[in-house]
């Protein structure tokens, strides 16, 4: 597993900002691979899943920071 690879790509991700995170989070519920993603296999794209949804948790229904 390249954990480097999947923090970096969560990173990313996390900095494009809240609601694009929340589309993020769709696209890869719906099998998609980000162009953030594209040198993660599947495992790893479902970690990076896992986590931003871990991430995206705290804010609730909300993006106000």
């Amino acid at each position: 597993m390249r954990r480097q690879l999947i923090e970096e790509c969560i990173e990313i991700l996390c900095n494009k900002g809240c609601r694009s995170v929340r589309k993020d989070i769709a696209a890869l519920e719906h099998g998609q691979v980000l162009p953030e993603a594209w040198q993660l296999d599947a495992e790893e794209r479902r970690m990076v899943l896992r986590e931003l949804k871990s991430i995206m948790a705290v804010y609730g229904d909300s993006c106000k920071i």
